[in-house]
């Protein structure tokens, strides 16, 4: 019985210890998700920003070095 009993406090602390590595992990992965949602969010405001005369139409655009 008191094998049983320390079988099964081990796996708790080892069930602990995965539990506290899988929270920082998806804390870390939630920080990136938003740093990633900043970042495509200023270039969609610079996308947006951009004229018509700053982006070349395909008419104006020189041909590919095999013509």
């Amino acid at each position: 019985m008191e094998d049983q009993l320390i079988e099964l406090q081990t796996r708790v602390a080892f069930q602990e210890d995965a539990l506290l590595e899988l929270t920082k992990t998806v804390a870390d992965q939630q920080r990136e998700i938003l740093e990633f949602k900043k970042d495509v969010e200023q270039l969609q405001s610079q996308l947006r920003n951009l004229t018509s005369e700053e982006v070349m139409s395909p008419s104006d655009e020189p041909p590919p070095p095999h013509y």
